[in-house]
């Protein structure tokens, strides 16, 4: 198994769910089992909302996907504002509104990572080791005889 897709999105709210939906789908379809495509979900989520909220002036996104046999590799990318990792707090406050999706990415995904480049390129690595319902494996090498 090795799915990869690219897809480039607007920098708009309604964006999140429709690439969450659809990563769902993909991970259903390879037999991810579903606490680690919940996981893998709202990471994802995560780093969408936070380009879509935070990318300004950026007109869009974009977010590459690789699924493997044993890892999902998310990169989500935007020309928009830098983003500081370290001016992000590693435990948000309980008071705080705001502050958790760098947090949340920490704990459900086994790799993140942020790559500032010089020209204001903003990219979010996002990985995790999968675990796989114990059919996909007998499905997954039936489909790829077929």
């Amino acid at each position: 198994m090795d799915e990869r897709f690219l897809v480039a999105l607007p920098r708009a709210a309604y964006t999140v769910p429709v690439l969450r939906n659809f990563l769902k789908s993909t991970l259903q379809v390879h037999g991810v089992c579903p606490d680690c495509r919940r996981d893998i979900l709202v990471a994802a989520s995560e780093a969408c909302a936070n380009v879509v909220d935070h990318g300004e002036p950026a007109p869009d996104y974009q977010v590459s996907v690789r699924i493997e046999r044993t890892f999902c590799t998310l990169r989500i990318t935007h020309n928009g504002r830098r983003f500081t990792p370290v001016a992000v707090p590693v435990r948000p406050a309980v008071e705080s509104e705001s502050g958790r999706g760098v947090f949340l990415m920490h704990c459900l995904m086994d790799e993140v990572d942020f790559a500032v480049e010089p020209d204001g390129r903003t990219t979010v690595l996002l990985s995790k080791r999968l675990c796989l319902l114990p059919s996909a494996g007998r499905s997954l090498a039936a489909t790829a005889a077929g």
